[in-house]
Parts: C-alpha cells; structure tokens; sequence
C-alpha cells in the first residue's frame, strides 16, 4: 500500500471548492468564532465526502480514465491503487463525514448525505446524460454553499442561493465545452455525454447562465430591501463580479483557450480550479472583491 498514491487519489487539490462552505458566515459579516468553528466542521465533512466520490468516480471510469491523455496518469488508473483498496477507503470516508457532519448539525449531516447520494448517481449513470450531468455537478457547489450557513444556524437568502447555483451551472458548462473543444480536436469523446452537445450549444447556455447569475448577484448585492445582502454597500462588488464573469469567458473562448493550450496544455477551463488558482487576472479580481467585501464587512462592525 502506497499512503502518498492514496493521498493523491483523493484529490487533495480539487479541496479548494470546498471553501464554498465559508459563503455563508462571509457574507453575513458575522465574527462569532462558533459560527465559522461550526462552518470549518462543514469543511472538513465535505473534504471528505468529496474525495470520496472522487475514488468512487475513478475506480467505476479505471478503464475509460487508461485511453485517457491526463487522466490515466490519475493513481487508480496508473495501477498504483488498486480498486479495491479505492473503493473501501471511500466507503471508510462517507462514514467519517457523516459522522462529523452529524456532530456538527443534524441538518449538515442532511446535506453531505444529499450530497454523497447526488454524486453516487451521477457516477454511477447521470454523467452521461446531457443536462443532467450540468445539475448534479452545480449541485455540488450549491449544497457546498448551503453547508457552511446550516451548520451554523443562519438564514440563506434565496438570492445567494440563486446566484450560487447559476454560477455553478456557468462553470460546469464551461467545463464540458472545454472538453468538448479538446475531444474535438483531437477526434475522440472522453466522455459519452460528449457526443450530445455542441459548441454552438455550450455558447448558448454559456451567455444564458452568465447574464442570469449576474442580475441574481446584482438583486442580492442590492441588500435587505430585496431579501439580499445585510447592507446596499455590497452593490459596490458588482463591478468585481462582472469583470470576473467576462475574464473567464475570455479564457474559456474557443481561440484564446487554443493559444494558452499550446504554451501549456494543463490551462484548460475543463479545470476551473486552475483557472481561479492559475489566472493572474482572476486572481486580481478576487482579490478586489475580497478587499472590498472586508472594508463593507469593517464598516459594518464599527457602527
């Protein structure tokens, strides 16, 4: 047994969605250490039921994952787990989350349960039915959201939630049109669902879902009079959030995504993570809306 191959199958970098949890208590503007000790046990839940999945998913694709360039790279594919060793430390995983979650909230322990249900089906059959597999992966960001406010105790504005799922669906599209332009290109569909959809499809949903998300967090951002954000103030992040809608597009448009996979082929928008994590531009852009957001936050406190 191979504990850092173990590690590496569990996905440890894809970790980083998981910070959705924090949504929540951040936009309440709330410094209550119980709030976000309760929501860091949301974290550690969905840590580990995500990676569960994650080996579930690799150990059901082991076959599909060898024809593929990247993926057969990936430690169950490679050979250096073996399946079985995979699928009873994922099975030993949803018992540790469920477990914590249910320690944390009852209702926690509801949601990573929706969760690992969700995922299972989308594993097991729903990834390869077009549309379908778009919800259940948004599905995942917008129970990550949800996970951090339940577990500690606070009302979801149904804006956030909105907002939340829209750009959820916006990045899972744009994830299967940058697999679609690669399949494409190369001549082979990595995934079945592939052959059920189009770029002039993806583009069309791609421009749906960016303008619907936007209005959303703009009608969030306008604050209590709409049953949004705690104060208007978060109308000044609406610029941070519309420049960062238009980077991505940009990264993801079919040319501009050629040009940056000739000069390295992992940037790809079929990994959002590493475009947020990659992106000097995103990454600035992020770090305008969170700069703004603390000053908003700051003010609030202090009258």
């Amino acid at each position: 047994m191979n504990p850092s191959a173990i590690a590496r199958a569990c996905r440890p970098r894809q970790w980083t969605k998981n910070l959705l949890v924090f949504a929540a208590p951040l936009f309440a503007f709330t410094v209550d250490a119980e709030i976000w000790l309760a929501a860091s046990g949301s974290l550690v839940a969905f840590c580990l039921i995500s990676s569960s999945t994650y080996l579930l998913n690799d150990s059901l694709d082991v076959e599909a994952d060898r024809q593929h360039p990247r993926k057969r790279y990936r430690p169950i594919a490679a050979g250096q787990v073996p399946v079985p060793l995979a699928l009873t430390t994922s099975a030993l995983l949803v018992v540790l989350s469920l477990m914590l979650a249910a320690a944390v909230s009852v209702l926690l322990a509801g949601v990573i349960l929706a969760y690992g249900l969700i995922q299972v089906g989308y594993c097991l059959r729903l990834k390869r039915e077009p549309l379908l597999d778009l919800f259940c992966i948004a599905a995942g960001f917008l129970l990550r959201s949800m996970a951090g406010g339940v577990a500690a105790g606070l009302a979801l504005s149904p804006w956030f939630l909105l907002t939340v799922g829209l750009l959820a669906l916006f990045l899972a599209v744009e994830k299967r049109k940058a697999e679609l332009q690669i399949a494409l290109g190369r001549g082979v569909m990595t995934r079945q669902v592939l052959e059920r959809y189009t770029l002039p499809l993806m583009l069309r949903m791609e421009g749906l879902l960016s303008t619907s998300a936007f209005m959303s967090y703009s009608l969030w951002s306008a604050g209590p009079a709409l049953n949004g954000a705690s104060t208007s103030w978060m109308l000044l992040t609406v610029p941070f959030v519309l420049v960062g809608i238009f980077r991505y597009q940009l990264l993801s448009d079919p040319e501009e995504a050629e040009r940056r996979r000739a000069s390295n082929p992992d940037r790809t928008s079929e990994k959002p993570e590493e475009i947020l994590l990659g992106d000097r531009g995103i990454k600035l852009t992020l770090l305008g809306w969170l700069i703004t957001t603390a000053v908003i936050g700051a003010s609030i406190h202090a009258s």
